[in-house]
């Protein structure tokens, strides 16, 4: 008998009616040859530090840094799950082979692994790797089965991850709260928790310290449009005022017209950050919430694997648009202009070497049914996302207009849409969800070189702005890119090798934050909490508490994914990175203790 193990019963469900396998058994499903079990998602976890020592129950300062010799894992202490790991143990000793069907990714890998370790598999083990639920997809997959060696590499990056995770987690947590806390409370110290906190915090910190200051800016306006001195601003308001008294004495002259014809593109397709991003933007959305929602629509076969850090479709996938097109019928009437013609095949869209284990989120063509007022949402973004890829590109026309006062120089752009292309797809909405706000004269009116008339200087006082709080659409953007806040998506897509957490924990840490009463919200802004304050203060270990450090360590896990760096020299650093921090918090004067 082959003996399926998938992350979850609804999964498992799905491979089982795809299969044939038709008989409802005590936690599993059988038929066809086929005995399809599931798991609910973690089912072992690494043992705690009592359970490698009796010494490590006693929360001490002297038992730091506590390093077990080897890492073991254990059955979490939940009846249900107990009851269903017994299930799998006992197919697993009939079985002539093992499907490992967990979700195609790290944690996944990571999930199955540990239930095969602990139920003691003894047969060959293959991978079923998918990136839809779709029956065509899923018979697809157990026609291509891999290898189970394919994936050891993922597996040693996902099990380096979590004995980080634990070696400076419990290490940490217990340093600063034995050493801060005076045993009134837990000071949860985390690998990229922390950093993510301290981006808050110094964030807060800036806003704090702000000091706002004044400058002047130079305006004329000039047959209904407003043009800005090229100057620039003042610092002083004796300065602007002189050059607005010499403006008021001459008309206004069109000195130079000059239009540049260009294009824009469609946005790119989405990645796990950018969607939360957009829903963040859009709706408001947590990014926890958006995560519930992919993986929901994902399960309901209305789009592929979520956990993803790509904008690209493989090369594969080209021949298949047509069909995923025509099966979005709530959107015939954008997809109809697409299906007409050859659809075009660009390096933008199609990119095997941007490719990693999955492609972007995309629809799967199949028909969404039952999909609640938010799954719809998501969804629309993630369709349109899709179609517009396939649209022709935006043309737009920028005019630059130069005029003159004497000797001071006027400038004003104005951009008008030539042709729409894919912003026919959108309607209203801007290309990029946080694209800056439309010029003031977004088309401007038909001006003649040379041409000259009276015109209304104004001097206008504006006062410099402090740093903008984070939401959880900057904030994951800033987690992507190790703290560095940038638009351009080449540079994005080079800086996201450094980003802290992965696509898949983001939210959940930003969730952490919040239930250990670190950060809280006012409307969409993400403020720290005094204790997130005093905690951030109290680490004097930048190792903790810097994105760009964190996102090193993230690049490592990276790499041993791809089998170009050890997982034993890794975990040999962080061993020796937790005895170092514990021997500098411990040299530390105690100073100021939190509240």
């Amino acid at each position: 008998m082959k003996v399926c193990i998938a992350e979850k019963p609804s999964v498992a469900r799905e491979i089982a009616g795809a299969l044939g396998a038709t008989k409802r058994m005590d936690g599993y499903i059988e038929g066809n040859g086929y005995q399809i079990t599931w798991t609910f998602g973690h089912l072992c976890t690494l043992k705690e530090p009592h359970e490698y020592t009796e010494s490590w129950k006693r929360w001490s300062l002297s038992a730091l840094p506590m390093i077990p010799a080897r890492f073991g894992i254990k059955l979490i202490n939940n009846p249900t799950y107990e009851k269903q790991f017994k299930v799998i143990e006992n197919l697993m000793r009939n079985a002539q082979v093992v499907i490992n069907c967990g979700d195609a990714g790290q944690e996944g890998e990571l999930i199955q692994r540990w239930v095969l370790q602990k139920a003691g598999c003894k047969c060959p083990v293959y991978r079923l790797w998918i990136s839809s639920l779709t029956e065509e997809s899923i018979r697809e997959g157990f026609k291509k089965l891999k290898a189970e060696s394919e994936f050891t590499k993922l597996y040693e990056a996902g099990l380096s991850r979590a004995i980080g995770d634990w070696l400076l987690g419990m290490n940490a947590t217990r340093l600063y709260t034995l050493r801060y806390g005076q045993n009134k409370q837990v000071l949860s110290i985390g690998r990229v928790q922390t950093p993510t906190l301290a981006l808050i915090v110094n964030r807060q910190a800036e806003i704090d310290h702000f000091k706002p200051e004044p400058y002047w800016e130079l305006k004329t306006v000039y047959r209904h449009t407003t043009f800005s001195a090229v100057k620039g601003k003042f610092a002083q308001k004796e300065e602007g005022e002189r050059f607005l008294e010499s403006v008021r004495q001459e008309d206004f002259t069109v000195t130079n017209i000059s239009e540049k014809k260009g294009k824009e593109y469609a946005p790119r397709l989405f990645d796990l950050t950018s969607l939360q991003v957009e829903c963040n933007k859009k709706f408001a959305f947590s990014a926890d919430e958006t995560l519930k929602l992919i993986q929901s629509l994902y399960e309901k076969k209305a789009t592929t694997y979520p956990r993803v850090d790509t904008t690209y479709l493989s090369e594969d996938l080209y021949p298949k648009v047509p069909n995923i097109l025509k099966g979005l019928t709530d959107y015939a009437h954008l997809t109809a202009p697409v299906l007409e013609r050859a659809i075009p095949k660009s390096k933008k869209v199609f990119d095997n070497a941007k490719i990693t284990d999955h492609h972007a989120i995309i629809p799967t063509g199949h028909p969404a049914h039952s999909l609640s007022e938010n799954e719809r949402k998501v969804f629309d973004c993630v369709a349109k996302r899709f179609i517009a890829a396939f649209y022709p590109d935006c043309e737009v026309s920028t005019t630059t207009v130069m005029g003159a006062v004497g000797k001071v120089d006027f400038k004003v752009t104005g951009k008008q849409i030539l042709k729409p292309g894919w912003r026919i797809v959108f309607g209203a909405e801007p290309k990029e969800p946080d694209a800056e706000p439309a010029e003031e004269n977004s088309v401007l009116p038909a001006f003649a070189k040379g041409e000259s008339g009276p015109h209304q200087p104004i001097l206008k006082e504006t006062w410099t702005q402090p740093p903008k709080p984070y939401t959880e659409a900057t904030l994951l953007r800033a987690m992507e890119t190790a703290g560095k806040w940038v638009e351009n998506d080449e540079l994005r897509d080079a800086l996201k090798e450094n980003g802290i957490g992965r696509p898949s924990t983001r939210a959940a840490i930003i969730e952490t934050l919040f239930k250990r009463n670190y950060i809280n919200k006012e409307k969409k802004n993400l403020y720290p909490t005094s204790t997130g304050k005093e905690l951030i203060g109290a680490i004097r270990e930048e190792l903790l508490k810097s994105a760009e450090l964190t996102g090193l360590w993230e690049k490592k896990l990276r790499l041993i994914e791809r089998g170009t760096y050890e997982a034993r020299t890794f975990l040999e650093e962080l061993k020796q990175m937790v005895g170092q921090i514990v021997s500098n918090v411990l040299s530390e004067p105690y100073g100021r203790r939190l509240p």
